[in-house]
């Protein structure tokens, strides 16, 4: 009996140091990733104003949100602008929606333009009420709305700016002008995230893969996680073989993870409104491998997915669909709507794409 009962506490420390062990895992090896399947719907809240229905792929009308989640979308991308013109992608639309989303079972990727309006290489513009300050001052203004920001949203992933190529927060963190500067502005970002919002993960993101590789290394002092690229082919090079030995060699140079943070590609060159949209030639195209159709478009997702799960060590963790959202969503009269509806995620019915599911993959 004796020998039974310490048998029996033998067995029983063996489990508990056991399950001890696996708790502890986490912290002592790398784990599998989940990768990231996502899609930018920053204009779906005001979308939604006007009712539009979506469909999946049986035709049955559905909110967006429960296509995309069945589709395997695990990543929602929202845009956040200081103080717009109206309310949308304000800070009370976006935190709103990101609790929407969150109770929905999505992951939250913020990205913060520093901007009231639209940010990418050609446009930093510094926001109105930061206007007119000292550089000493605007550091202290990014890393309050910083914080701020993460505070209340508490995002998964945020970028620190977008699509900085030339900076942002022109003139102070004009790349060009002051190197020094703009990664000073860059650190207070990074430092309130770091400070307020411990396990969100950072991105840097760059448009396009032409000089990426000494953009980053001007970062590379930088405490950031995630390096975020752009890619159209419309301006960024039809080689896909670029791309990918693009991104591996900046995950090797600079041992970061890599997302390819927007793409699209058009299923037709039609439109469905009279709104101009941006892609609609076919030199503005990688042909004849990805056509203008709805299987060019869905292979051209699929090759990019690939792409990236195909990286070495794993180093390419996720793909974001832009624009997945904007079909023409005020009516076919409108020349104020959609520029994208032609590579939106759902045709000209609203009806779901093949292209979706290629996010993530069978």
């Amino acid at each position: 009996m004796i020998i039974y009962r310490v048998t029996i506490l033998f067995i029983t420390f063996l489990v508990l140091s056991c399950a001890k062990s696996d708790t502890n895992l986490p912290n002592n090896a790398p784990t599998e990733q989940q990768f990231i399947s996502a899609v930018d719907i920053s204009s779906y809240p005001e979308i939604m104003t006007t009712n539009p229905r979506f469909y999946d792929t049986d035709g049955t009308p559905k909110n967006l949100l429960d296509i995309l989640k069945s589709k395997g979308v695990n990543t929602i991308r929202l845009r956040l602008w200081v103080n717009p013109s109206n309310e949308h992608s304000g800070l009370n639309e976006v935190r709103q929606f990101a609790v929407t989303l969150k109770n929905s079972g999505f992951k939250i990727w913020l990205t913060v333009h520093y901007s009231d309006t639209w940010a990418d290489p050609a446009h930093q513009q510094m926001p109105a009420a930061w206007q007119n300050s000292s550089y000493t001052a605007l550091k202290d203004s990014v890393y309050a709305y910083t914080k701020k920001v993460v505070t209340q949203i508490q995002p998964h992933y945020i970028q620190v700016g977008n699509e900085i190529n030339s900076g942002f927060l022109h003139p102070y963190g004009n790349l060009s002008i002051n190197n020094t500067q703009f990664k000073g502005l860059l650190q207070s970002g990074i430092l309130a995230v770091r400070e307020n919002a411990k396990s969100t993960k950072i991105m840097l993101h760059f448009a396009g893969i032409d000089a990426a590789t000494s953009f980053f290394g001007n970062l590379n002092a930088l405490d950031y996680d995630i390096i975020a690229l752009s890619y159209y082919p419309i301006w960024h090079g039809k080689s896909l073989t670029t791309l990918s030995n693009t991104i591996t060699n900046l995950s090797m140079m600079y041992n970061k993870e890599v997302v390819i943070a927007e793409t699209a590609y058009p299923f037709t060159l039609n439109w469905n409104d009279w709104t101009n949209n941006i892609v609609g030639m076919e030199n503005q195209l990688i042909l004849p491998d990805f056509p203008p159709t709805v299987v060019g478009q869905r292979d051209f997702i699929k090759s990019i997915r690939e792409l990236m799960q195909a990286i070495p060590n794993r180093k390419g963790i996720g793909l974001c669909y832009w624009g997945a959202e904007l079909v023409a969503w005020k009516g076919t009269q409108a020349t104020n709507a959609s520029p994208w509806e032609n590579q939106a995620l759902f045709d000209f019915q609203n009806q779901v794409l093949p292209a979706l599911i290629e996010l993530k993959g069978n």
